[in-house]
């Protein structure tokens, strides 16, 4: 049957990203709704944000569209054009290729909830804004922009 159990669901608790980039993201929770599908042509996932925390370090995709859709609170849109707030009911795209790095920040008192739809493109390279780090969906390692790996503990 295609509808999901969302119970059912894995909840991943903070990012990959090796420390110190991990901690301001350190307490996001993302499901995987298009594995749990068995999509594979795009990714789907249910974000839950506490106040305080990042979605993910400022980043663009090089082969890869992004899409956003708020479902509950309130988030700032932080890009390189400065910062837009995005309520339930809001949505942002990010074309691939752009150069734009985005990212989302909940400065508010509640829990923030959104979609986070992504292409998957295999080719994809994202790059990090503010800091020295990339990473290939070929094999999901972070590397600093030079290609040297990161160390385990940074």
């Amino acid at each position: 049957m295609p509808k999901l159990d969302l119970a059912a669901v894995p909840v991943r608790k903070g990012s990959g990203y090796p420390p110190p980039f991990d901690v301001p993201c350190a307490q996001r929770l993302r499901q995987r709704l298009g594995d749990a599908g068995g999509l594979t042509d795009f990714g789907v996932n249910l974000m839950r944000l506490p106040p305080g925390n990042w979605s993910s370090q400022r980043h663009w995709h090089s082969a890869e569209d992004e899409f956003v859709f708020v479902l509950e609170g309130e988030l700032a849109l932080v890009e390189d054009d400065g910062e837009t707030t995005l309520r339930a009911g809001d949505c942002a795209t990010f074309p691939k290729g752009s150069g734009n790095g985005h990212h989302l920040i909940n400065r508010s008192a509640a829990m923030a909830v959104y979609l986070e739809v992504g292409s998957r493109s295999p080719a994809d390279i994202t790059t990090c804004s503010d800091i020295d780090m990339m990473s290939a969906n070929a094999d999901g390692r972070f590397v600093h922009k030079d290609g040297t790996p990161y160390s385990r503990s940074g």
